[in-house]
């Protein structure tokens, strides 16, 4: 298991920007496959983007608004651009140690290793 702490989460007026990242920590290689979820009260926890070896993958809803990037340190970046109201959720990091490339990335049965949560609001 790995320890992640997710950052960067807060208020945002539709059509800015926000970026959060989640840091990595235990033991693991250089790279492995992550990924960002996020999650509205009530509702099921959904893909936004992942990240493996393979490159990065995106949710139909946020394909050419979010970036999502890693880095040595193994942190993990998301990108948020042209944000509307229906981004407003808790975003959640995975990432699964043992795996390079998770295929059914948008599961979230498929990560083994969780954060917290960070708040994303984002006002019309």
């Amino acid at each position: 298991q790995l320890h992640l702490v997710e950052s960067g989460g807060g208020s945002v007026q539709a059509g800015g920007s926000l970026r959060i990242s989640c840091t990595a920590s235990g033991h693991c290689s250089f790279d492995f496959a992550m990924a960002w979820f996020r999650q509205t009260l009530g509702n099921k926890r959904e893909g936004v983007a992942g990240i493996s070896s393979s490159g990065p993958t995106y949710a139909d809803s946020v394909k050419g608004r979010f970036t999502v990037s890693k880095d040595r340190a193994n942190t993990l970046y998301l990108e948020m651009n042209r944000m509307t109201p229906g981004d407003t959720a808790m975003y959640y990091c995975a990432a699964d140690k043992d795996r390079w490339v998770v295929p059914l990335w948008f599961s979230p049965g498929e990560w083994p290793s969780w954060g917290q949560g960070t708040q994303v609001t984002v006002s019309s």
